[in-house]
């Protein structure tokens, strides 16, 4: 997984953040979290607002389905 997998990473990240809604999580905080799944092989500095705003709207699609 790189910075660009977007749909996998939510997929990923909603798997391991269950009930936490992504909307509240600092683009900061994400960056870290992304940073830290397995299989993620993406380098810190090659992410931007843009990547990160796909990846938690991918992982907030997820939630969305479980949670509304």
């Amino acid at each position: 997984m790189t910075w660009h997998d977007a749909r996998e990473i939510g997929e990923a990240l909603f798997d391991q953040f269950g009930p936490l809604n992504p909307l509240t999580v600092r683009f900061t905080d994400l960056h870290k979290h992304v940073l830290n799944l397995d299989g993620f092989t993406g380098k810190p500095n090659e992410s931007n607002e843009k990547l990160l705003e796909a990846i938690q709207m991918a992982w907030y699609e997820e939630w969305k389905d479980e949670h509304e």
